[in-house]
């Protein structure tokens, strides 16, 4: 099985999204799990879906889907949290 892996939504030119990263990369509780950052503005379907939301974080690899995604505004107690209820 794949281990789950961190997805950032987000796009170019956005503070925010930004923001959202350098807080992702900065968490000692995130050390060793995967970030990819997903460019929604090169998906048309992510686009409609989340452009006005971004930054989104979400997890892939928890039933080979994506699991139910956090809206920024986000901090790392939330993140932790966020994690928390999804591996219960």
């Amino acid at each position: 099985m794949t281990a789950p892996v961190l997805v950032l939504l987000a796009t170019d030119a956005c503070t925010l999204c930004d923001k959202a990263f350098e807080l992702l990369a900065s968490m000692p509780e995130l050390r060793g799990t995967g970030l990819d950052v997903v460019d929604v503005a090169e998906n048309d379907e992510l686009l409609e879906e989340f452009g006005a939301r971004l930054p989104v974080l979400a997890i892939r690899g928890y039933a080979g889907g994506m699991t139910q995604p956090l809206d920024w505004p986000f901090d790392s107690a939330a993140v932790v949290s966020w994690l928390r209820q999804i591996k219960q």
